[in-house]
């Protein structure tokens, strides 16, 4: 089973910059297990939130042709805690892409406040891994993640022809 640690797409302007929402509630098990008593959002899912974010922008630039990997995370400041009921947005934006990968710079935000800096790069496997015989198949955008970038561009579309 594949975790996805973000709810839905807010922005998306391709090969330039995305934006996630994570909204957090009680009935994640993983917020009870690092403090009993006082649920928070590990740091390190957040990060992963980022990722996931950001390797969809970076998929997306090159149609999702590419297995794109978190081949780095470059620095991580997080400055406060993400409890239940609160919302957290991850803006990935593009700093650079090549065909050997790309470099992303990403803030994260809780309740529209800042809460800290993700910054990563990706490595575009197939180009630079040839060597490990990878499947033919893109394993690493499946349809779950490829669907949270179709809904937002259907509402997005909804949105415009109803203007």
């Amino acid at each position: 089973m594949r975790w996805i640690w973000i709810d839905k797409f807010i922005a998306f302007d391709s090969g330039v910059r995305a934006v996630a929402i994570k909204n957090i509630t009680l009935a994640e098990e993983h917020l009870h297990d690092r403090f009993p008593g006082f649920p928070v959002m590990p740091a390190s899912l957040m990060i992963e939130g980022m990722a996931q974010t950001a390797g969809i922008l970076v998929g997306e630039a090159r149609d999702f042709k590419e297995k794109v990997i978190l081949a780095k995370i470059r620095r991580v400041t997080i400055d406060g805690l993400a409890r239940p009921g609160q919302q957290l947005w991850y803006e990935a934006r593009m700093e650079s892409i090549t065909d050997e990968g790309a470099v992303i710079s990403g803030t994260i935000q809780i309740d529209g406040q800042p809460l800290g800096q993700v910054d990563l790069m990706f490595s575009h496997a197939d180009n630079n891994m040839s060597d490990l015989n990878l499947p033919d198949e893109n394993f690493v955008f499946t349809e779950e993640f490829k669907s949270l970038l179709l809904t937002y561009c259907a509402e997005r579309s909804t949105s415009a022809s109803g203007d």
